[in-house]
């Protein structure tokens, strides 16, 4: 697997990387993290990554993070 790049954020930190015919697009924040793959014949050119992490994608990102992060918390109080 290959690092492409970061880009930044400040809520979070954002590594492209290039593997198998896929670009994966991870997010992490604190401990948990989310991954997305694009077919590499989506994404003409590696910059174009950056159009996909529009406003409206980072912020249901940032939604889901939290809503983890409530899973996460409810699920170790139960032990």
């Amino acid at each position: 697997m290959r690092v492409i790049g970061e880009i930044p954020h400040t809520s979070c930190k954002i590594t492209i990387f290039h593997w198998n015919g896929k670009y994966i697009v991870k997010i992490e924040q604190g401990l948990l993290e989310q991954s997305f793959k694009i077919d590499e014949t989506e994404i003409i050119d590696p910059e174009d990554i950056k159009k996909v992490l529009s406003e409206d994608f980072m912020q249901s990102a940032l939604k889901r993070f939290h809503d983890m992060h409530i899973d996460l918390t409810n699920s170790l109080e139960s032990i």
